[in-house]
């Protein structure tokens, strides 16, 4: 096997390892890593469960190559909430009830994250197309579109009267 030195800098932490020509990105992330909150679903590309941020979009992981990914910036569940405080992406999943087994959630949250960064005020028919390559088998996606809508209201309006940064960790 043809082995990989690379360096990624996962959640703003710098890491060198080294990874073999047919690693996925998502194996390097949770097996080499440690960073389990992306989640290894179907790895054909169709569920989203592995969706993270690669240099400032969103991804998915089970289907790129970790020596592709040398010298990236890659962003991961993990890093939306600060300590205790929640992502007002998060914070409304929960509030709306956009989670049942959790298992999708990693995926639709890093999904949603580059979607309101790029369309702060969208419709309803605009947040069931973007996330459409994620898949959930516990809900019927109400409840998830509920939750991104509701974070995207919170985000433009945030209680301070300033508007939130859609891609800041703490949303504060």
């Amino acid at each position: 096997m043809t082995t990989h030195d690379i360096t990624l800098t996962v959640n703003e932490t710098e890491h060198e390892l080294t990874v073999e020509s047919r690693t996925l990105l998502i194996h390097a992330l949770r097996d080499d890593l440690g960073y389990t909150g992306p989640n290894v679903g179907c790895e054909t590309s169709m569920c989203g469960a592995c969706t993270v941020h690669v240099d400032g979009d969103a991804v998915k992981s089970c289907t790129l190559l970790a020596v592709a990914c040398d010298g990236s910036e890659v962003r991961t569940v993990e890093s939306l909430a600060e300590g205790d405080a929640l992502h007002p992406l998060q914070e409304a999943f929960s509030q709306e009830h956009g989670l049942q087994c959790g298992y999708c959630t990693p995926g639709m949250l890093m999904t949603s994250l580059d979607f309101l960064a790029r369309n702060p005020d969208p419709t309803r028919a605009e947040i069931r197309e973007a996330l459409e390559g994620n898949l959930c088998r516990c809900t019927g996606y109400q409840n998830i579109v509920n939750a991104v809508e509701s974070a995207a209201e919170t985000m433009r309006t945030a209680t301070d009267g300033g508007a939130v940064d859609p891609t800041d960790a703490g949303g504060d």
